[in-house]
């Protein structure tokens, strides 16, 4: 009971820390070291009794953080610009996508749209061609909407604080504070997946999305607030990992009360699965592709193969190519390709057109779409 105790007493001084902030970052017992600064027995302390040694150690974990920053930081793209447009692309692609993904996508879509006033001057399906793959393509329609707002209203140029960011379409709190941060240099913290993890795991509690953004207020360096927002999320992305945190390469150890994985009520995702079929035909360099309806709730106005909720009638033996697997958000689908014309049914919503193989890149097309076109070797 005792040893339950004191670490009851170890979380609730190193929670504190975070938990009113602005307030102090306590040192957390590790390896025999003494807890520091020492407190009153229950007591909480608050902006205006924060003493010098609070304010010290506040500035050691801060160091210490955008020391490792920046000997381990990954050499990213946008990491090497402070041009909003740049930042704010990297931003938007990033969002519910990993790195790795977005990487190619990124570097193409600038070499097409070097500057917002390009992206605004683009057609919709323009944008939509060059964002294939990456999938969500909301984010690719606000992201067009919202460069036509900044040269239309803004000549072109962006606001330079997060409240000026956030009235342009497609851009939240989030967005706006990265943006401001990285881009300007104003003084204002982030919080992301990773942020989020990060802290609650220092603090040893499961915060809400409020307690999360006044404790990144509180700990973050406003003398370089854009590399230790970014020092944060990298920390959450390469070190305080989920599910296997490597706790003995942080640098910020020494504060953390959990050193491991914070217990969370576990939430069960249940993916949908459906079965379908898609036609790959080609004729005379052309391949056969139908556009989605403009009013579809996913992928409107995208282009794709022919498909079928079922295998359709007349589809000849052997026909079957190959079969994918390919997840759109909740739902897991299996998708059976048959080629060449072996099948003598067609989908009800097959009004498409032959299109040129040397055009289809330019299209919109589906992610499920271009997926199976590479794998035939036709983009």
């Amino acid at each position: 009971m005792r040893r339950s105790g004191n670490i009851a007493v170890k979380a609730e001084r190193a929670s504190s820390a975070l938990a009113a902030i602005p307030a102090s970052l306590t040192f957390v017992k590790v390896s025999g070291e003494k807890l520091r600064p020492r407190r009153t027995q229950g007591a909480r302390r608050n902006h205006e009794e924060v003493n010098q040694s609070v304010a010290k150690d506040r500035g050691r974990f801060r160091r210490a953080l955008l020391g490792w920053y920046d000997k381990n930081r990954r050499d990213l793209p946008w990491r090497r610009t402070r041009d909003p447009y740049a930042i704010w692309l990297s931003e938007i692609m990033l969002q519910q996508t990993r790195v790795a993904a977005v990487l190619d996508h990124y570097r193409i879509f600038l070499e097409r749209f070097p500057n917002v006033k390009a992206l605004a001057a683009a057609s919709e399906d323009a944008v939509l061609a060059a964002w294939s793959g990456l999938g969500y393509y909301r984010r690719a329609r606000m992201l067009h909407q919202c460069a036509r707002e900044i040269v239309e209203q803004h000549g072109g140029h962006f606001p330079e604080n997060s409240a000026a960011l956030q009235k342009l379409p497609g851009i939240g709190r989030y967005t706006a504070a990265a943006v401001a941060s990285i881009a300007f240099a104003e003084p204002i913290a982030v919080v992301d997946g990773n942020v989020e993890r990060v802290l609650q795991r220092v603090t040893g509690r499961n915060l809400t999305v409020r307690q999360c953004w006044e404790r990144a207020e509180g700990v973050l360096s406003k003398a370089r607030p854009g590399d230790f927002n970014q020092a944060m999320m990298e920390l959450g992305a390469t070190v305080c990992l989920p599910g296997e945190p490597r706790c003995l390469a942080c640098p910020i150890r020494r504060w953390c009360v959990t050193q491991g994985e914070l217990p969370r009520a576990k939430v069960a995702t249940r993916q949908n699965k459906r079965e379908i079929w898609c036609a790959l035909e080609r004729r005379d360099g052309q391949v056969r592709l139908v556009k989605r309806p403009s009013d579809a709730s996913l992928m409107a106005g995208m282009w794709e193969l022919p498909q079928w909720s079922e295998r359709p009638r007349g589809s000849v033996r052997g026909a079957h190519w190959r079969t994918f697997r390919h997840s759109i958000t909740v739902t897991d689908y299996t998708v059976h390709v048959l080629r060449d014309g072996s099948h003598k049914s067609n989908p009800p919503s097959a009004r498409g057109k032959w299109v040129a193989i040397e055009k289809i890149p330019q299209l919109p097309l589906t992610g499920l779409t271009r997926k199976v076109l590479k794998a035939g070797g036709i983009i």
